[in-house]
């Protein structure tokens, strides 16, 4: 099971589609507008998202609403932090929250003064 959880989240469209089930649980439809792709496509994405059982799809009418079973996105992660042996403490939540908010820093810096650049400067 690990692996097909592994492939799922491999891919760059289906973690775009958790994202977007973390928010609310959707219709397949309504995913799709998040997408410019033919509807076959994104049904072997939801495929493989449910073969992982990372994704579950209730059918109501004629519409099948997808949920996220965080459940097992969250043993993905906890089996991959112990395989590479990070330990998230309150501490090191604390360090990788400021390297985050420094690189952003950074990043709005550079945007700053490559806006403030006068031409031939």
């Amino acid at each position: 099971m690990a692996t097909l959880v592994y492939k799922a989240l491999a891919d760059p469209t289906r973690r775009k589609i958790l994202q977007l089930l973390r928010e609310k649980d959707m219709s397949a439809g309504e995913l799709a507008e998040h997408f410019s792709y033919a509807k076959p496509t994104l049904s072997r994405h939801f495929n493989v998202l449910k073969n992982a059982d990372l994704i579950q799809g209730t059918k109501s009418g004629n519409q099948v609403i997808y949920r996220l079973n965080v459940s097992v996105l969250e043993e993905a992660m906890l089996a991959m932090m112990q395989a590479f042996k990070i330990n998230l403490t309150d501490n090191s939540l604390d360090l990788v929250e400021t390297k985050v908010e420094n690189s952003e820093e950074r990043e709005l810096l550079d945007d700053e003064q490559e806006f403030t650049k006068q031409p031939g400067s």
